[in-house]
């Protein structure tokens, strides 16, 4: 009401009216003195009341909420004194409960035990009672059984149990206003009375703010309740209510006492059945209070009465004075009760909860004896009363103890519990959503769409399709079909409320349950449309690729995920190749999902196998038709295996049992791109103690790289019709060799021994190959086998004994040292040192050092043709380290000198002898003695080779002369460096003239260009008088070079370079 609890209004003039009448009607006594026998004659006028009151209330909870406003006014009126005479005018203005106080009489408890009796609350009665300070709601409850052992009747010990019962279930934390409103005015007004004048009158208090949540005020209510069934329990006939107080006495002593174990709680089925029980009497028993009510208030007073909280424990003496007293009671009512429940077909409420409540306690008393420590007097109880328990329990018939409940009963007991949110709902959703035989039923459709926040945790949702594959399974019609479609909506609704951690937990029990193919395995209505609905969301994705859209993204994938766990990876991964730039977005969208790191058994448990590798596989691997495509799919691979913020989703292992095992062959076409891979896993550090490589065949996968390595040794003789890799890809090789010989050690042999006999297999295996691949694995052998080289190589070297051991190989006869001397500088630059420390050359010999440079230039055109260009580039440096020490000796002859230069060469003359060296041994590789030694695609990369060398040689003779400038005080060498490059021009073109016709232009006319461009740059910044005049003469001289070149394509290209040299030299701009 707006006036509230203690306004004055028109329902409060309605009592006033009621109480007036009564009053009337004990005179001459005031209502203050009113007797128990009187009130049946004196109560009507204010029951009828009250019954008028109800009638204008718009809602049956409005008059709840009425009665429990009189039944406050009724006892606040009898706890608060009227004021003194001379506070009348004060009262009114600060007192709220003055005006409505003053219209009620004086009355006694006995006009508010027996309203409360005649309004059926002891609900309200009991959330009054305990709002009230401590000393004063003990003092009420002893009135209470006070009241009720005198003249006692059935309705008395009835209210009595209601408001023992009503105590055991109270819950703090839920009073309403009115509830709260008179507890503050109580302890307001004791308060106040002992500030105003010190006194103490016979109905004044002094307030306590402590709740019944205090243990010692709670375990004497309880145990005045026990007193009061001790004094009224005489009194009590009726089987039914001598079951209610044995039940109440039962649940007292189980629930709020030691004998209760720890954390205990009932399992969430147990609670379900016992709560539908409840409901299920409580719809059958046409006497019950709650029979006319409907099923959700029925639902929620039987959970209620299922979630007793401990708040407080008796004493152990406590306990035993308790116990004592159920024991003579059992002696007392037990085997009369037995014969009444056998006799009855049906149970009553109250004697189903002490069947109930008797069957727990004797378990815990059995769990008491057995745990704690007891006297000898509490041990002869506990053993007693367990017998007692336990007889009349097995005399009572199994069909009474044991009734079948409804199935669609337990259900919507369930569902009520869920739609109102009951103390233990969230359980019952996990029941919900895993009960299939409830799943599907309208009312279970209806539940789970209205209630979808209370299912949005990865538990429920996975359940929840378990559920729903499992109905799909059996039921295909179109109503099903239908339904699978409302309720996938709603679970997939759920799941998209959820963190993305839960996603990736629902994800994982979807793979666990159904695989890749997820939901899609046998849930058909997942299918319709899915392939649109994937295509729409990548497209969007796709071109909104930025961190700000990385979130809403991985929220779309995440859906499609659970669906189609499989589809959506490989559209991923299509993606990812095929989109120009997407790759790495994309594999931040997959990384999101760590889920996916699910590994698959299939037909071999003994072998699982990668979701995300093996979707790679099939949508992406064998389909990659351009470089750029490789390029993708390796950097895509590369961010799954090592991403930057999140687990990785693919083993190094997996990746490479998949993508480089089965391709590490010659012949394989993905040859280049498994070796990639390879090169970027063993770039990953292992996070555990075990190398990863130790599970990928390291010793096998060894043997396969030095068999390619092999093959480069008859690169040029290889059936050109068999693919080979190209020789680009042997510095690949070389370098996976290496990484590879890094990480394979003992530790990843599962013992020391079987480690020697791995390394003693792969050295008998590479004894047949090459015997520079020896060489390579020196780090991996360690001091288990000496290096192996031709016996010539010792005649030009000191090589130690201990290290190094000479074999007798048929290719290398006579002559053939420095050959496999250079080619032992060609396989690492730390052996390349090595062979130039151990040389010897006595230079103060010149027929040695003749003989050393001309069978130098030999050994350098046999190993050419077949080097990398990382070898080629040891080989560079071997040379350059050689001139640099004059143990090479390479003359310079003028053949491309028209006058003798009068210029300071020293600082160059390494880069002149160095291309010169170049050009004797193309002059030698394109004699007739060598003319069909190299075959035909040879030729382009002995030139890519060569002109590799030149940009380097260009690079370093800028290094060494500086920047040019025009200042006039520049001491740049600007026209020894013109010199130097005139000279390597020209030097080109000889080897251009001398190549055969088979395409080698290209790297030449691209390097000629550069050597021009570095001459231009040079021959311009020379500030001396004769420099206009000097580079005339230099133009006209390259040329008549130039022309005399035979290509076309190159000597046009020159010719029009140096035409803007010419004019560069006229003052026009180049």
């Amino acid at each position: 009401m707006e006036a509230g609890p203690w306004g004055v209004c028109e329902e409060t003039a309605i009592l006033h009216g009621g109480f007036l009448l009564a009053a009337r009607l004990t005179q001459p006594r005031p209502l203050r003195e009113l007797r128990k026998a009187d009130w049946p004659r004196v109560g009507p006028p204010i029951t009828d009341a009250l019954g008028e009151i109800g009638a204008r209330c718009p809602s049956p909870l409005q008059h709840s909420l009425w009665k429990k406003e009189a039944v406050a006014i009724v006892w606040a009126k009898i706890l608060l004194p009227d004021p003194p005479a001379a506070s009348l005018d004060q009262g009114w203005k600060e007192d709220d409960f003055f005006s409505v106080g003053r219209m009620i009489p004086d009355v006694n408890h006995t006009v508010l035990f027996e309203l409360v009796k005649a309004l059926g609350a002891p609900r309200l009665f009991v959330q009054l009672l305990l709002a009230l300070p401590q000393d004063v709601h003990r003092r009420e409850l002893e009135r209470l059984v006070e009241y009720i052992a005198s003249e006692t009747s059935p309705s008395d010990v009835r209210f009595f149990l209601d408001v023992w019962w009503e105590v055991m279930k109270h819950q703090e934390g839920q009073e309403d206003a009115t509830v709260s409103m008179f507890g503050a005015l109580i302890r307001q007004h004791g308060c106040e009375s002992s500030l105003d004048d010190g006194l103490q009158p016979p109905k004044r208090f002094k307030g306590d703010p402590g709740s019944v949540n205090d243990p010692a005020a709670a375990t004497s209510l309880l145990m005045v309740l026990i007193e009061g069934l001790k004094q009224t329990y005489r009194s009590i006939a009726l089987p039914h209510l001598r079951c209610y107080a044995l039940a109440n006495l039962v649940e007292l002593l189980s629930v709020f006492t030691e004998l209760q174990p720890e954390g205990s709680s009932l399992p969430v089925a147990e609670y379900l059945d016992k709560v539908s029980s409840v409901v299920s009497l409580w719809t059958s028993d046409t006497k019950s209070q709650f029979h006319h009510r409907g099923l959700d208030e029925m639902v929620k007073e039987a959970e209620r009465s299922m979630s007793l909280l401990s708040t407080a424990k008796l004493s152990r003496e406590e306990l035993f004075v308790g116990l004592d007293f159920l024991c003579s009671l059992l002696h007392a009512w037990g085997e009369e009760l037995q014969g009444t429940l056998n006799s009855s077909e049906e149970l009553c409420y109250e004697s189903y909860r002490l069947l109930d409540t008797l069957t727990t306690f004797g378990k815990n008393l059995v769990c008491f004896s057995e745990t704690r420590e007891l006297g000898e007097d509490e041990t002869r109880v506990v053993l007693e009363l367990t017998q007692i328990t336990k007889d009349f329990l097995k005399e009572i018939s199994a069909s009474l103890k044991s009734k079948d409940l409804d199935t669609n009963l337990v259900s919507s007991v369930a569902m009520r519990i869920i739609k109102q949110k009951l103390d233990r709902h969230m359980e019952m959703c996990s029941v919900f959503a895993s009960e299939k035989t409830w799943a599907f039923s309208k009312d279970w459709v209806d539940c789970l769409v209205k209630n979808k926040a209370l299912f949005q945790k990865p538990e429920l949702v996975l359940k929840l399709l378990e559920t729903l594959v499992n109905f799909a399974m059996l039921h295909q019609d179109k109503e099903a079909r239908e339904l699978q479609m409302q309720v996938t909506k709603a679970i997939v609704e759920c799941y998209s409320e959820l963190s993305l951690t839960d996603k990736n937990k629902v994800i994982s029990g979807v793979l666990a349950s159904w695989g890749g193919p997820g939901l899609s395995l046998n849930l058909q209505v997942v299918m319709e449309g899915f392939q649109e609905d994937l295509n729409v969301t990548f497209n969007q994705i796709t071109k909104s690729v930025s961190d700000e859209g990385l979130t809403k993204a991985v929220a779309s994938v995440a859906r499609l995920t659970l669906l189609y766990p499989e589809a959506t990876v490989k559209q991923v991964c299509n993606l990812a190749v095929v989109n120009l730039g997407a790759h790495q977005f994309l594999a931040q969208i997959l990384c999101s999902f760590p889920a996916l790191s699910f590994l698959e058994t299939h037909d071999d448990p003994g072998r699982p196998r990668s979701l995300v590798v093996r979707c790679l596989e099939e949508a992406v691997w064998g389909r990659l038709s351009t470089v750029r495509e490789e390029e993708q799919f390796l950097e895509f691979l590369a961010f799954l295996l090592q991403p930057s913020s999140a687990a990785p989703l693919v083993s190094p292992a997996e990746v490479t049992k998949t993508f480089v095992l089965p391709y590490l062959k010659s012949d394989s076409v993905q040859i280049e791109l498994s070796l990639q891979i390879l090169s970027k896993v063993l770039g990953i550090q292992s996070c555990s103690e075990e190398h990863w490589i130790k599970s990928c065949h390291p010793f096998p996968l060894l043997l396969s790289l030095c068999k390619l390595l092999d093959g480069y040794t008859k690169y040029w003789h290889q059936p050109r019709d068999q693919h080979f890799p190209s020789l680009e890809t042997k510095d690949l090789v070389l370098n996976v060799l290496c990484q590879l010989c890094e990480v394979v050690g003992p530790e990843t042999a599962p013992s020391p021994e079987l480690w020697v006999q791995s390394l003693a297999w792969l050295h008998r295996k590479v004894a047949s190959l090459d015997w520079t691949i020896g060489l390579r694995l020196k780090k991996l052998y360690g001091d288990h086998f000496k290096n192996e080289v031709p016996a010539t190589l010792f005649e030009i070297c000191t090589l130690p004994e201990d290290e190094w051991t000479s074999q007798l190989l048929p290719a290398y006869g006579p002559g053939s040292g420095l050959l496999a001397w250079m080619e032992c500088c060609c396989v690492s630059a730390a052996l390349r040192e090595t062979m130039l420390t151990l040389l010897t050359v006595n230079v103060d010999n010149p027929e040695e050092v003749n003989l050393f440079s001309k069978g130098f230039l030999v050994a350098l055109i046999q190993v050419l043709p077949w080097c990398s260009h990382s070898e080629w580039k040891r080989l560079v440096h071997v040379v350059e380290n050689l001139l640099q020490r004059q143990v090479l000796h390479v003359p310079y002859t003028l053949e491309y000198v028209q006058y003798m230069p009068l210029l300071n060469l020293r600082p160059f003359a390494c880069y002149l002898q160095f291309s010169v060296l170049f050009l004797r041994g193309f002059q030698l590789l394109c004699s007739s003695s060598c003319s069909t030694w190299l075959p035909a695609e040879a030729w382009l990369h002995v030139v890519q080779l060569y002109c590799s060398s030149l940009t380097d040689l260009l690079g370093s003779v800028k290094s060494t002369a500086g920047l040019p400038s025009h200042s006039a005080e520049d001491r740049t060498p600007t026209q020894e460096v013109s010199f130097v490059c005139i000279q390597m021009f020209c030097h080109l073109l000889h080897v251009a003239a001398m190549l055969p016709d088979k395409g080698c232009s290209e790297p030449l006319v691209v390097v000629a260009l550069e050597i021009l461009s570095q001459y231009e740059m040079f021959s311009s910044a020379d500030t001396s008088p004769s420099n206009t005049l000097r580079r005339a003469n230099e133009r006209h001289f390259l040329e008549s070079i130039t022309d005399n070149v035979s290509d076309e394509a190159l000597r046009s290209t020159l010719l029009q370079k140096l035409s803007k040299l010419g004019a560069c030299s006229a003052g026009e701009p180049a």
